[in-house]
């Protein structure tokens, strides 16, 4: 059985390079891949394309990165809870692509699968769809868009084994499972790390095909994005 396993972060993330587009897994700060976010700060890697859902809050997530103006290009869903984002955005200092969150996860699923393009309704009519083919299906106007090209897709799982099978928990399977797989060359993340066997492959969501590197994060923080509580 082939071992996929690195020792530490450092190891995983050899070959990230200035100018590279980088997948990152996550939904809001759920299963976000907080030990490689960390290290990619410390590498000082700049000028990176970055893909995911959203950009972190200020002083956690990507949101560490946008401090250090290591991002040049952000393609995201929602932006909203970081006000770092926002002011470089709007000076003109960070591009960013913006795009259907649904769209967003298929160009991933797409480029998973090997699938170049597709088609789909979101964003016809719309600043999304400006210099796209469009095509009409059954009476209704589509909008073609591109599978993703990534370097690498860096993903956190809650549980792996050795030959990078995973299995995410709970909203952390939204993004995290349509990127691993996505790019040239696949990391991941995990809190736990088990011996090949150890999995039920019933449960399995990412099959360990679709992961070249996996080690064991620790001192995850897993912190709240906007904290709900229900009044006395």
């Amino acid at each position: 059985m082939i071992n996929k396993k690195v020792n530490n972060v450092q190891e995983a993330l050899q070959g990230i390079e200035n100018g590279m587009t980088i997948m990152l897994g996550g939904f809001g700060l759920c299963g976000i891949p907080e030990n490689s976010i960390a290290e990619l700060v410390q590498k000082e890697t700049r000028d990176l394309t970055c893909i995911s859902n959203n950009a972190g809050v200020d002083e956690f997530g990507l949101g560490l990165l946008l401090k250090k103006h290591q991002i040049k290009k952000m393609i995201s869903s929602y932006v909203g809870e970081n006000a770092e984002f926002e002011r470089q955005m709007l000076s003109g200092e960070l591009d960013v692509e913006l795009t259907p969150q649904g769209t967003l996860a298929e160009k991933c699923r797409a480029a998973q699968a090997g699938i170049p393009a597709f088609f789909t309704p979101a964003g016809f009519g719309t600043e999304v769809a400006e210099g796209k083919e469009t095509r009409e299906f059954n009476g209704k106007m589509h909008v073609m868009e591109l599978a993703y090209k990534a370097d690498f897709a860096i993903v956190k799982a809650w549980k792996g084994d050795e030959a990078g099978n995973l299995i995410f928990k709970g909203t952390a399977r939204n993004f995290n499972a349509c990127m691993a797989g996505a790019a040239k060359i696949t990391i991941a993340e995990v809190e736990h790390l088990l011996p090949v066997g150890s999995l039920d492959p019933n449960e399995i969501h990412i099959p360990g095909i679709m992961v070249q590197r996996i080690f064991k994060g620790d001192n995850f923080e897993k912190r709240i994005e906007q904290r709900t509580v229900r009044k006395k």
